[in-house]
């Protein structure tokens, strides 16, 4: 099979106009690589937190770590639904991430909650743009997807905030 009938078998049809449906794409694809980058900074601090408050704060960063995750699969998924190619490796994420990674070798635990209040804030203001992209384009269905997610987001931030007000 020629490379031509190989990106016609993955052409799903769509009412929407194309143009519309690239910058939809586009949209999604940089949330599906924020929200890796994401996952894997919220795991790395649930992995290394540490302090008097280790466990509420390992419990609480491994349940956000999930339900960041659990956005990944029907954000791209969305993507093959208006006929866009989404992310396909670890180095296309790198360049599609806004979030922040951090490789230091050691965060004091308010420091990490910290950091997560400020990405998770980047993330919903990121899904709003993206909700306006998908309002533009007439997609419905990727602008009902992102509010629950943003709902999602803002809870985090809402969470993650209020665990640090009483942090030295």
């Amino acid at each position: 099979m020629n490379v031509t009938k190989h990106i016609e078998a993955l052409d799903t049809p769509s009412d929407l106009e194309e143009k519309g449906r690239d910058k939809v794409t586009e949209a999604l694809n940089c949330l599906v690589a924020d929200a890796f980058a994401l996952y894997i900074k919220t795991k790395n601090y649930h992995w290394h937190v540490s302090g008097r408050h280790f466990r509420d704060y390992h419990l609480l960063l491994d349940e956000q770590a999930a339900q960041i995750f659990a956005t990944i699969d029907p954000l791209a998924e969305r993507v093959r639904k208006i006929g866009g190619n989404t992310i396909r490796s670890v180095a296309h994420i790198a360049q599609l991430q806004r979030v922040k990674d951090n490789d230091e070798d050691f965060v004091a635990p308010k420091d990490m909650l910290l950091d997560l209040v400020a990405e998770n804030k980047r993330m919903a203001k990121n899904m709003r743009d993206a909700h306006q992209v998908a309002d533009d384009a007439q997609d419905v269905a990727t602008a009902s997807l992102l509010e629950n997610f943003i709902d999602e987001t803002e809870q985090r931030t809402w969470f993650l905030f209020e665990t640090t007000r009483d942090l030295n």
